[in-house]
This record gives C-alpha cells, structure tokens and sequence, in this order.
C-alpha cells in the first residue's frame, strides 16, 4: 500500500500533512550516530549551494547508524535505518516519494519512535531534514523492517550498507585525476539542518524497493549527527555550556 498525501501549503510553501504543530510536541527525543548519503548529483552537488540539481531531478539515500538516542522512554541505541528518496526536480519544489527501511532488529515501540522521528513527526517545523523531506514527499510508501548492515568511516570517507534485497550501497574517497591519491573536501554548514559539517567523497547505488535507484559515481557525504526536535544540537552551543 501506499500513501498519497494531498496537502495543504504551510506558511514556508511547504506542502505537508499529519505534521505536528510546533506547540503540539509531547514527545521529547534525541539522536546521535553516523550518516552516509549519496544522490544523483555530481561530487560538488549544487543543491547544498542552494542551486538547482546537477541533472534536474534529486534521487538519493541516506543511511544512519543511531549511536545512542531516546523516543520519550524508549531507547534506540545501536539500530540502523536507511531512507530512499526522488523528487523530479529540485526538493522545495516537492512531490517527491519516500521510504523508511527500519531494522528489524527493534522492538514495537522502537519502530514506531523510529518511524516517527524518520517522518518529521514530534519536530517543529523545518528543524531538521527528516521533516523536511518528509513535507516535500507526496507519495510515502510502506515502511520496511528488515536486516541493515551498515559501516561508516567518515574520517576515511568510506561507508558500506546493504539491505538484502533492497539496497546496496558504497561510498569512497574521491579520486584525484591527476596524482591518483584520495582528494579531502568538505562541506560546513554552520546553520545547517542535516549536519554542520559533512565529509565528501563519491557513492554508488542500486536500489530495488518501492522508489528504485541506480546511482554510479555520484556525491556522497559522510557526518555525525545529534539531533532532536528542535534541531541540531550545534558543537558552538555545547562549548557555550
């Protein structure tokens, strides 16, 4: 089955619904972990400069490995989950299509805190990029619960993640054409939603479940993140404490 969402613009622009009101927010949560993503862009992908996306249309991933993090009482240290997106041009523009892969490793109440922080709920508005993507999604496909294996090395650019059946993804260092040596760049974002800052490299991926991808040689990025409703925890408000 899937859900075809037909709503109503908020006052960003930004078509959503069932996203809870910024003072309707009972629940408290954080999260923390690792993050490989790849799209379809080229590796200095336009979209993170605000432009339009390389080839028009934004397709990607984004894999997570949750370190430590809390859904009210409900613990979620040491699961994974995996997100596939496309959007047929840029993401504000919206009518994209999405689907949460949870691991099948979590208990109930762990996938539903999952499913509800991986689709915007119990966020305010426009506080991280789960909710965005979420709002942006018109078409949100069945969430699968399935065996994740992910690794991520960011300091060495380099991550790995299969879901059999499903994905099947590997991000690496960029190569330079010209010394054939690893090439470090990286994108800081101190305002930013996702993360502040992001390791870059090049990813490929394939795709079988409800939105299908074939991405080869494309940007990739590898963070940290900490996250809770309200936004990114920022390392600069952590040092103020």
């Amino acid at each position: 089955m899937i859900e075809v969402v037909t709503p109503a613009p908020n006052a960003l622009g930004v078509r959503r619904r069932n996203l809870p009101e910024p003072q309707k927010m009972p629940i408290d949560w954080f999260v923390e972990g690792l993050s490989y993503g790849n799209c379809s862009c080229d590796y200095s992908c336009p979209c993170q400069f605000e432009a339009l996306p390389t080839n028009g249309a934004c397709r990607g991933i984004g894999v997570h490995l949750f370190e430590r993090g809390r859904f009210g009482e409900v613990k979620l240290d040491g699961l994974n989950a995996a997100m596939l997106y496309a959007w047929p041009g840029p993401i504000y523009e919206g009518n994209g299509a999405m689907q949460a892969i949870i691991d099948e490793r979590a208990d109930p109440a762990q996938r539903a805190a999952l499913g509800a922080i991986l689709h915007g709920e119990e966020t305010l508005e426009a506080a991280t990029h789960w909710w965005v993507f979420r709002a942006m999604s018109s078409v949100v496909h069945n969430t699968l619960f399935r065996p994740i294996e992910i690794e991520i090395d960011i300091e060495g650019r380099r991550a790995r993640a299969r879901i059999a059946g499903v994905l099947d993804s590997e991000g690496m260092p960029i190569k330079s054409p010209v010394t054939g040596k690893d090439h470090r760049i990286r994108i800081d974002l101190p305002d930013g939603i996702e993360f502040e800052l992001a390791e870059v490299g090049r990813g490929f991926t394939t795709t079988s479940a409800a939105v299908p991808l074939s991405l080869s040689d494309s940007f990739a990025e590898f963070h940290r993140f900490h996250l809770t409703g309200r936004g990114i925890v920022r390392e600069r408000d952590v040092q103020r404490r």
